[in-house]
């Protein structure tokens, strides 16, 4: 047998965040040769506030003593909960619940760890069938296609997605910077308490969140409708209580992801399937992205394993059945059918200053 082009693979991902680099590593271990093309060089920046439960360790088998040396690894062991501008509830666990991370870190120590080879600042230019496979930039050679490149893949869209057409999808913006000396001093965030601030008409929320040095502040909306203006006050607010420094930046950078109840992306089709924010599986309830992501790459890597080679859309199902019986039907958006904004409001207040409802 002649010796494999190094422009073939068996597994082709676009994109190299926590979805893609999960995929990967769980395919190469598998024996599958697996190439991971991201547009970007890592590490890369990503929006994010940035944190995860013990849940994604235990999935992802992270060595926390490995990874914690020389990245942020913030413990969270409580949370303050309200409306913006109006009192706070503050929610003790007594243990740590979620870890905050760097996404710059976190991400590239994912793609390295993988095994995997890289393709990294090439973007997908190009896709087209040849034969029972595909052939990608008109140099890459491979059976199966399998798009991580987060809410505006370009496997996504060569499925039909429509990123901002016929989509509800929760707009963003965040910042994270380093605090000077002066900064730390006047920051009131404590590390290991993140704040999060509903907006009234509880279309999203804010956050602040402090790791070690770093500062993350940020907000998101159902829509994203004048988002920068509610970024823009929410910021001034935090400034206004005194919680962050005057000198926070006020460039905030901004992405857009779905919830699952709303998404109703194309999954799977010959020889291609998505996985995490490509496909739309953003937790309704909070926004988590990080978990999801991460499933879904372990439920594709088993399927694709268990299909051996036959790539067909009716061969790769059991993937999007397993979709469905870890996340539920897709309904709804759950902003349909809310009570009106006024009584919305007086019920969000309510419901937030009960420390039963903020704990659970």
């Amino acid at each position: 047998m002649s010796p494999r082009p190094s422009d073939a693979c068996d597994a082709l991902i676009i994109g190299g965040g926590p979805a893609g680099s999960t995929c990967a590593r769980a395919l190469r271990r598998a024996g599958l040769d697996v190439l991971v093309m991201d547009r970007q060089d890592f590490p890369r920046d990503k929006v994010c506030a940035g944190w995860i439960t013990p849940a994604v360790v235990d999935l992802l088998d992270l060595d926390v003593d490995e990874y914690r040396r020389g990245r942020v690894f913030q413990p969270i062991t409580s949370f303050l909960t309200g409306i913006d501008g109006g009192p706070q509830v503050a929610t003790d666990y007594g243990r740590a619940v979620s870890f905050g991370i760097r996404r710059c870190e976190f991400d590239d120590y994912l793609l390295r760890r993988s095994g995997a080879r890289l393709a990294l600042g090439e973007s997908l230019d190009s896709m087209r069938r040849v034969g029972d496979g595909w052939l990608v930039n008109d140099r890459i050679e491979t059976r199966l296609v399998i798009g991580a490149g987060g809410h505006f893949c370009p496997v996504a869209r060569h499925l039909g997605a429509r990123p901002g057409k016929g989509e509800v999808a929760v707009a963003a913006q965040e910042i994270e910077f380093e605090l000077d000396a002066e900064q730390q001093r006047a920051c009131r965030i404590q590390p290991h308490t993140p704040e999060l601030f509903f907006c009234d008409d509880m279309k999203g929320y804010g956050w602040c969140f402090r790791k070690g040095d770093f500062l993350n502040v940020g907000l998101g909306r159902e829509g994203g409708h004048q988002l920068s203006r509610h970024v823009q006050a929410f910021r001034a607010s935090l400034i206004a209580q005194g919680k962050i420094p005057p000198g926070t930046p006020v460039d905030f950078h901004g992405h857009a992801y779905l919830l699952y109840s709303s998404a109703r992306r194309t999954v799977i089709d010959d020889g291609v399937l998505l996985i995490g924010d490509a496909a739309g599986l953003a937790y309704p309830q909070s926004g988590e992205g990080i978990r999801p992501a991460i499933e879904s790459a372990l439920m594709a890597a088993q399927s694709v394993c268990a299909v051996r080679g036959d790539y067909r859309r009716s061969s790769l199902a059991p993937y999007q059945d397993q979709l469905g019986a870890r996340y539920g039907l897709r309904v709804a958006p759950a902003s349909q059918g809310m009570p009106p904004g006024r009584l919305r409001q007086a019920l969000a207040g309510w419901l937030l200053g009960s420390r039963w409802f903020a704990r659970h």
